[in-house]
């Protein structure tokens, strides 16, 4: 039996797919790991497009705690935007690079099997639980048919909507929420949470104030602090989990910047943000 490759899991956030260097920059980084020898899974969630489209549309966006409430009417733009608009983006991207992305949503399969989240409390929100609407929590992630596509040597692109099977009922999902639930599943060696702004940052805007090396604790009091705020806090607060559960690496990163992925497997901390247990 061949050995299994390596396998980095890439978190993209929708404001990367808003930039042109940013696309570019996220192709030929995926390009150098699979030239690396390493398999690559692309999850992207699309909360500017999704809002946009709100917006043209009449609808207000509404997040508590950095995540969305998802209403029915939500919903449907979700699919439009992060499976439609996003996910074409992302892969032509990887073709662009000659990287064979492959595109497909999290009911393609069951890939994402999810329920119904149920009113969750929000500490910054008050004592009292919020229901997200239709936001699911993943059950399960079909680890067969991922190694499935990865063995035919195409780089999935994946937007993060799950399934209920039995009920054939799509949720909207936090993306950051899914590529942790599948870095576990696969047991990646590497998790890249891709963003514009490309780390953890003391002064945001700054550049000197990068933080390199982030510990759990550290993080944690950081978003006490408000430090780490908004839609950053899901993404640390999922990488923190991850890393309890034993994944290899956690990097913040900015896609443009170059061989940014490759430093990352490498963790030599020369660019964006590692997160240690």
């Amino acid at each position: 039996m061949s050995k299994r490759r390596r396998l980095a899991v890439v978190k993209v956030g929708g404001d990367v797919v808003q930039s042109a260097a940013q696309l570019s920059g996220l192709g030929q980084n995926i390009k150098e790991l699979v030239d690396d020898d390493w398999d690559v899974i692309v999850l992207h969630g699309g909360g500017p497009q999704t809002t946009a489209l709100q917006e043209r549309l009449g609808l207000k966006a509404t997040k508590i705690g950095g995540r969305r409430v998802t209403s029915k009417d939500d919903l449907v733009i979700v699919t439009q935007a992060v499976c439609g608009e996003v996910n074409v983006a992302l892969t032509c991207a990887l073709l662009a690079a000659g990287v064979r992305g492959f595109g497909c949503h999290g009911a393609s399969g069951g890939l994402i099997e999810a329920d119904k989240r149920p009113p969750t409390v929000v500490p910054s929100h008050g004592p009292e639980p919020v229901d997200f609407g239709e936001v699911g929590d993943v059950i399960a992630v079909d680890e067969v048919l991922l190694r499935g596509l990865l063995h035919l040597g195409v780089v999935p692109v994946i937007a993060t909507l799950g399934v209920s099977s039995f009920e054939g009922r799509p949720f909207n999902i936090n993306a950051d929420t899914v590529a942790v639930e599948i870095a576990r599943t696969l047991e990646a060696e590497l998790l890249l949470l891709v963003t514009g702004v490309g780390g953890v940052f003391t002064t945001l805007g700054d550049a000197k104030s990068r933080i390199g090396t982030l510990t759990a604790a550290r993080a944690r009091a950081l978003i006490a602090e408000g430090v780490i705020a908004g839609g950053m806090i899901p993404k640390v607060e999922e990488a923190l989990t991850l890393l309890d559960a034993g994944v290899g690496a956690v990097a913040i990163l900015d896609a443009a910047a170059a061989h940014a992925f490759a430093s990352a497997a490498k963790g030599d901390g020369a660019l964006g943000t590692r997160l240690t247990a």
